[in-house]
């Protein structure tokens, strides 16, 4: 039987999932890797997250969005599995919103992180 739970998000870009991680500290490894769980089993995932205790997180591609796979019974991480996932989708959410705003012309001119924790970003494009 399976340990492993796969839980979904709304994360569909993989740089933008790569830039989250990487700003909030987390070290990880571009996969397709194999993501370590209880009596050696193993899924394939995009991103791999070890922790100490030998046993893996990851993000994976459900061909829809990379879903969290983990096996929550050994996680291991500073926040609980839903204060993780509300991290990784608020820096993911900023670098979406930059990148696609980038790529319509759109400069980010005024960022700010409010004090409930949510972030106000200005973005201007100038047309002739």
């Amino acid at each position: 039987m399976s340990h492993f739970s796969n839980i979904k998000t709304k994360i569909r870009n993989l740089n933008s999932l790569k830039s989250a991680l990487t700003d909030l500290g987390i070290d990880w490894k571009e996969g397709p890797s194999l993501v370590r769980g209880y009596q050696g089993q193993t899924r394939s995932a995009a991103v791999i997250i070890a922790q100490n205790n030998n046993y893996d997180l990851g993000f994976g591609w459900n061909g829809q969005e990379y879903e969290l796979i983990t096996d929550l019974q050994y996680w291991q991480q500073p926040w609980t599995v839903e204060g993780f996932l509300q991290q990784v989708t608020q820096r993911y959410a900023y670098h979406t919103v930059v990148n696609e705003s980038s790529k319509q012309g759109f400069q980010l001119t005024e960022q700010q992180k409010n004090k409930d924790g949510s972030i106000r970003l200005v973005v201007q494009r100038w047309s002739a």
